[in-house]
């Protein structure tokens, strides 16, 4: 049978397991809030332990507790850190309180971790205490806020170091269809020629506008509330401490955090969170454009346009053989919207706030850290399983452009608008290429129009033809 401790708060007794490092107000925690069957992601768990091993640091230079306990503190922060002791944490990630239980979930465990280091008994507090030792001169109202803008660091790299070769495999694919001639179209009706890389290379270009707008977003994120404590006074934190403890944040985590200028501004508002979240919802949105294209471009096989083939991954159906579906780009289309969601979530968690506190940070960052986890493993699946395979089907890309009405417009200025008007409608309603009408028609010779109708010289600025302009004037 599993034994149990007692342990007390200001509400009561509960009975805690007896082995647990987790403590009466994480249960409470526990057993007030059964909303999504998640726990705290690993890194932000790792983020609050970083928190926690830095103010311990800072209360130990302030003079406020003693070496011994910041000593054991910082062993127990730094297990933690290292992975240990993750089934302690046992709340659910969306919360009331603000996240207070997350805190006093971290403050227990490493409190617990502390007495036992230093000889004493789990549950008993009486050499470390989650309150008056692991979260002395803090609240949760500065420390969850800062663990969650330090989880954003911990995760970002990954996702604009993804973004940055998501650009460069569409550089490199841009290249190898750089000579592929291919009908341009705009409202999904044929326009002019454009050439399959110069699409490409377009696909590239917001990807280096979304890590310019991300990184943007993280820097204003450096910004930490710690020594704010409960509303931004910093009541009840030694000076010394709210001087130096983001000084100590940035040594023991290696990225540069700053203190809040206005420290009750830092603690009441969460603008910074919506920014960032407004960058990876318009990242999402140019991710889910290309993968539109990309499915528009390889539709068919035969029915379709057919100009580009994806990589074979399934098979695509329970009852047709044979057929093959676009399931990467597909997923990708999913994980986008499903961050246009969060960004609903998070700006209305950032809305709803009160005075001198937003208590909705948990749903918030549920949703935040979702965010950059899936746009990073949407991305990765994209260029590994679809797009680094894409191959270009030039034939059927030839037969587009050799069929299509929208090269009259390179003959606007050898013969004039209403001519080509009058061919481009007759080439649609008869089926015969424009070329042969022009021909038959008189307007242009053979040689003349193979200079002017020339695909490659229309996919470039200029006149096609424009030395012929004076003759056929």
């Amino acid at each position: 049978m599993e034994k149990f401790r007692l342990e007390s708060d200001s509400i009561g007794t509960l009975e805690v397991p007896a082995g647990a490092y987790y403590g009466v107000q994480s249960l409470r925690g526990k057993n007030n809030f059964h909303i999504t069957g998640y726990g705290l992601s690993d890194t932000f768990i790792t983020a609050l332990a970083y928190v926690k091993k830095a103010t311990s640091r800072a209360n130990y230079e302030a003079g406020v507790i003693s070496k011994e306990v910041e000593e054991a503190m910082i062993q127990a922060a730094d297990e933690i850190i290292a992975g240990k002791f993750r089934d302690q944490f046992i709340t659910d990630v969306i919360q009331g309180g603000a996240g207070t239980s997350m805190n006093m979930n971290m403050n227990e465990v490493i409190a617990n971790r502390a007495n036992e280091i230093l000889g004493g008994e789990l549950g008993k507090y009486d050499r470390c205490h989650p309150n008056d030792h692991v979260n002395y001169g803090q609240s949760t109202n500065d420390v969850v806020p800062t663990a969650g803008k330090l989880t954003v660091q911990l995760l970002i790299k990954d996702l604009l170091t993804d973004l940055q070769y998501l650009y460069d495999t569409l550089q490199a694919k841009g290249n190898e269809f750089d000579h592929v001639i291919k009908m341009g179209r705009t409202h999904l009706q044929d326009a002019v020629p454009i050439r399959l890389g110069q699409e490409f290379r377009a696909f590239s270009q917001p990807v280096l506008r979304d890590i310019k707008r991300i990184s943007a977003a993280v820097e204003e994120l450096t910004y930490v509330n710690m020594g704010a404590t409960a509303v931004g006074t910093g009541i009840n934190a030694d000076v010394e401490y709210v001087k130096n403890v983001v000084r100590i944040l940035s040594e023991v985590t290696g990225f540069e955090f700053k203190q809040s200028p206005d420290l009750v501004d830092g603690t009441r508002n969460l603008d910074s969170f919506v920014w960032l979240s407004s960058a990876l919802k318009t990242c999402a949105v140019n991710l889910s454009k290309t993968a539109n294209d990309i499915r528009l471009m390889a539709s068919g096989p035969k029915a379709g346009l057919a100009e580009i083939l994806l990589p074979q991954q399934q098979p695509g159906s329970s009852i047709m053989p044979g057929k093959v579906n676009p399931v990467i780009p597909e997923v990708l289309n999913q994980v986008c919207f499903q961050i246009f969601g969060n960004d609903i979530t998070i700006t209305k968690a950032a809305e709803a706030g009160q005075l001198e506190l937003n208590v909705f940070e948990p749903v918030l960052f549920f949703n935040l850290f979702q965010s950059i986890e899936i746009l990073k493993n949407g991305i990765i699946t994209f260029i590994e399983n679809c797009l680094k395979g894409i191959t270009a089907q030039e034939e059927n890309c030839k037969y587009w452009v050799d069929r299509s009405v929208g090269i009259i417009t390179a003959l606007n200025p050898h013969i004039g608008y209403k001519n080509a008007a009058e061919i481009a409608k007759e080439s649609i309603k008869t089926g015969v290429p424009v070329a042969q009408i022009v021909l038959q028609r008189g307007l242009l010779s053979k040689e003349d129009l193979d200079v002017i109708l020339n695909p490659f010289e229309m996919t470039k600025p200029g006149i096609p033809g424009k030395a012929l302009l004076k003759k056929n004037k």
